[in-house]
């Protein structure tokens, strides 16, 4: 496909993906402990539909929108043409082999370059989607280690509430659904803080959310 073609084919690709789920969800952001401004971020959020980043991503405004990546699984994303160029030209994102034995590149590495261009970060602790009865599965280390790498990057919590009822785990057809989005205050690493007691701060900032929303 012809650059300039393929550009154009990716933004009204992107147009149609932020349509479609404005009409099905209705997402309201809640700007609750920061305010939407164009600021380098790294949002972290609840996991609990294939849908999260691309309603976290729609609910932003367009400034932030044009300068945040989400950071998504490779082995998924490139599965087949079509989510390969939805993953890279559409949502330009950063894009992780969860398979130990298979990956060339160190994840929090990529994270870190992506970080290191300008761009902003939609990430999900918890690694996979939480099909379980709990509020949130443990959170891996790759938010500990973007926070030790670049200490001054906000960290924003997102709790994501109702995504899970619209598209339920097996299903194909969206069920129209309002959902919100609460944006929390910004973490920072502190001083001689542990990654347990890190990561176990970040976990209740976003249940804190999950009790507002």
């Amino acid at each position: 496909m012809i650059p300039s073609l393929r550009v154009f084919a990716a933004r009204v690709t992107g147009l149609a993906i932020s349509t479609f789920a404005r009409f099905m969800t209705a997402p309201r952001a809640i700007w609750q402990g920061i305010e939407p401004v164009p600021k380098q971020r790294v949002y972290f959020a609840n996991h609990s539909s294939n849908g999260d980043f691309v309603l976290l991503w729609t609910a932003l405004p367009t400034p932030l929108r044009r300068q945040t990546r989400p950071v998504a699984a490779l082995d998924y994303w490139l599965t087949s043409p079509l989510r390969a160029f939805i993953g890279r030209e559409v949502f330009n994102a950063v894009l992780i082999d969860r398979r130990p034995e298979a990956r060339t590149e160190d994840p929090v590495a990529q994270m870190v370059a992506a970080l290191d261009t300008g761009s902003s970060l939609i990430i999900f602790p918890e690694g996979q989607r939480n099909s379980s009865d709990a509020a949130l599965l443990p959170f891996k280390s790759g938010l500990y280690h973007l926070a030790k790498a670049r200490p001054a990057v906000d960290l924003v919590p997102v709790w994501i509430a109702n995504l899970n009822r619209v598209m339920p785990k097996g299903e194909v057809i969206p069920v129209p659904l309002i959902c919100t989005l609460t944006f929390g205050t910004p973490l920072h690493l502190e001083a001689q803080e542990t990654k347990e007691a890190f990561l176990a701060r970040a976990t209740q900032a976003l249940l804190a959310l999950k009790g507002q929303a």
